[in-house]
């Protein structure tokens, strides 16, 4: 038999969008019986005249090591990290175009050392953000780290009503206490459900989900997965999976649930448009594109910052 072959839009520059170590089994902790019983799972296809959001949120985030440093002073150098991160937030509503909200950039010098103090550049000053050691895991977690709270402090400002919705492109750990917020996952590199339910996700169509479930892992949420578009033969091509609060009620995680499965697909990209086509939203990839923009041209802060460091390797301090 001659091999038949798919391919994805997916730009194979960005990873894979679906791993086949994805299909090793999860050690999550699962509760597939939250909105059906697992043995009656199947595709879900929300009331399309049902209410919408009179706004849709979307939260993102980006960052950039500059520089790798050295913190000398102590017995011995102590590494750490010259970063730069921005958090972004665009607002959608019927009445007017997508517009970028609010975006805000910050600079920080990512180090274990005691006596670091903040690095001042003639482009930025780089703020002293304390990681627990010098490894570049962990200076890379408080980078992350740093750049969560940007965004939450972004999203906690923004206001909004009651029935907004708030769509934070990645894992929503560390932000579940936003109002009407879920986070949007592109990839998959694990599998969390069982074989049956699993197949359950494999026959969704365009703009159906799956039923909602809870899943534990260091921390608990409830999930589903939703189909933005097809394509035929790849596995899970244009399937993201949603998560939300463990601390909300099975028919507010049954709302949400709809909500997105009545809004996202139509906002899905598009190959000739966006390399993460369908999974990356229009509005999260234009977003994109504005905050690395926003972050400046990375040459330019790297010599300002050897600049900085030679000025006070000379004793020129302050």
């Amino acid at each position: 038999m001659t091999a038949s072959y798919a391919i994805e839009p997916w730009d194979p520059g960005y990873g894979l969008a679906y791993s086949t170590d994805a299909e090793a089994a999860s050690t999550a902790e699962l509760d597939l019986d939250l909105e059906l019983p697992a043995s009656l799972w199947q595709p879900i296809d929300p009331d399309r005249y049902g209410p919408v959001p009179r706004t849709l949120l979307f939260l993102d985030g980006v960052r950039r090591i500059d520089a790798r440093v050295w913190v000398r002073g102590l017995a011995r150098p102590v590494p750490g990290i010259a970063a730069s991160l921005a958090a972004g937030l665009v607002r959608c509503s019927h009445s007017r175009p997508a517009e970028i909200a609010a975006v805000v950039v910050e600079r920080d010098l990512i180090t274990a050392a005691p006596d670091a103090t903040d690095l001042v550049t003639r482009a930025a000053t780089y703020t002293v953000r304390r990681a627990r050691d010098g490894s570049l895991d962990e200076l890379s977690l408080t980078l992350q780290q740093c750049l969560a709270r940007a965004e939450a402090s972004l999203a906690s400002s923004a206001g909004g009503s009651g029935d907004d919705l708030l769509v934070v492109d990645g894992p929503l750990r560390g932000r579940t206490h936003l109002a009407r917020a879920v986070g949007y996952i592109k990839t998959h590199h694990t599998t969390y459900l069982p074989d049956p339910q699993a197949a359950v996700v494999s026959t969704l169509k365009p703009g159906q989900r799956s039923p909602a479930f809870t899943m534990g892992t260091s921390w608990r949420r409830h999930s589903w997965y939703l189909q933005l578009d097809r394509v035929d033969g790849v596995p899970w091509a244009g399937v993201v999976r949603l998560e939300c609060s463990a601390d909300l009620e099975p028919a507010q995680v049954t709302e949400l649930a709809n909500l997105t499965a009545r809004v996202l697909p139509p906002l899905a990209s598009t190959p000739h448009k966006d390399p993460r086509a369908p999974q990356n939203l229009v509005p999260i990839g234009g977003l994109e594109r504005q905050l690395r923009h926003r972050l400046g041209d990375q040459q330019f802060l790297y010599r300002a910052l050897r600049a900085a460091a030679r000025y006070r390797d000379e004793g020129n301090i302050g």
